[in-house]
């Protein structure tokens, strides 16, 4: 059986070893300009004796940019001195999309964030998969999966964490997420959750933990301040580094069913009618699609199924059908 199967990615550093080690998660890739080719995913081992482990990435999708830029610089500026535990860093998890700046990766158009469990057999994405699964994941207390809206969303920045059956792993999540002390915090609902990341971690009893800060392909200072200050707040709070959280107003919002989303019904042009952060009420209109193909027809207007704040729209000028064109969230007690 492939599930039986060694992975074929080898890591140069060697995770039990204490202090600062760079290197790779290196996977065999044979291809037209490169018969024994490989692709080679960074990664950083921080290490100071016993204590717990994060297993922190960015990149799951390559054009999400906040992640990255935290974890390239902790991986470049953590002391091992100040660390009591491990820290592992990935700051770009599927290398390939992140080099081309693609949701998803250029190789396979493998979605890493719907691959899990992967396979050991499988495309390059599936394989990088199967070694989260079977090598990584297993290492983690907790796991911290930075996200933004890529190219097609943008989204109010906010750290997130899932409703879960087991109660005391959700409270510890949830937890993690008021350390991190984004503007706001979300109680998060998936429209498609299998094969997930998120999933996988969750399912191992892990704590997991995830952002969605902004979009469009892009970041912005702020959102960037807010992942690097964020991600130190968390490893303070699993105890992994020294030093008081340092926390800032949130705001929790929920996303309590399916009516939080809406979708294009047909292609054209969009046209937001309800800014990130303000409130919209039941039944307002937070987009119109204008048609493109000829002048005098009416826009489709989409309405909102529920009153709540808008937490993400779609991005580019131009939508498809089937489009996600906004998230709600709903505003709750921390």
């Amino acid at each position: 059986m492939s599930a039986l199967r060694p992975s074929p990615i080898a890591a140069t550093v060697d995770f039990e070893r204490d202090g600062v080690q760079h290197g790779f998660l290196r996977l065999p890739y044979s291809r037209d300009d490169s018969a024994w080719g490989s692709v080679m995913i960074p990664v950083c081992v921080v290490r100071n004796g016993k204590g717990p482990t994060a297993l922190l990435t960015g990149g799951n999708h390559g054009d999400e940019y906040e992640g990255p830029l935290a974890l390239y610089e902790l991986a470049r500026t953590l002391d091992p001195k100040n660390v009591s535990g491990t820290v592992i860093i990935v700051p770009a998890m599927n290398y390939p999309a992140f080099r081309a700046g693609t949701r998803t990766s250029p190789i396979d158009k493998g979605n890493m964030n719907r691959a899990f469990p992967g396979r050991p057999d499988g495309t390059v994405t599936e394989k990088i998969a199967d070694y989260f699964q079977r090598e990584l994941l297993p290492r983690a207390d907790i796991v911290f999966d930075f996200h933004s809206g890529g190219k097609t969303l943008d989204f109010v920045p906010f750290c997130a964490a899932h409703t879960l059956p087991d109660k005391a792993q959700e409270a510890k999540a949830f937890a993690a997420v008021e350390a991190f002390s984004a503007p706001f915090s979300m109680r998060m609902t998936e429209i498609d959750a299998v094969g997930m990341y998120d999933t996988a971690a969750e399912e191992m009893g892990k704590v997991f933990v995830t952002t969605e800060l902004g979009g469009g392909g892009t970041s912005r200072a702020e959102t960037v301040r807010i992942a690097r200050r964020g991600i130190f707040n968390v490893l303070r709070h699993a105890g992994i580094i020294d030093g008081a959280v340092e926390k800032t107003r949130t705001k929790w919002l929920d996303m309590p069913s399916g009516d939080c989303f809406a979708f294009a019904e047909d292609d054209g042009m969009i046209e937001t009618m309800i800014d990130l952060g303000e409130p919209v009420k039941d039944g307002q209109v937070v987009a119109r699609i204008h048609p493109v193909g000829r002048t005098g027809q009416a826009p489709q207007e989409i309405k909102a199924r529920m009153s709540g704040l808008l937490a993400a729209r779609h991005f580019p000028g131009l939508v498809k059908a089937g489009d996600c064109v906004s998230v709600l969230g709903v505003a709750v007690q921390g």
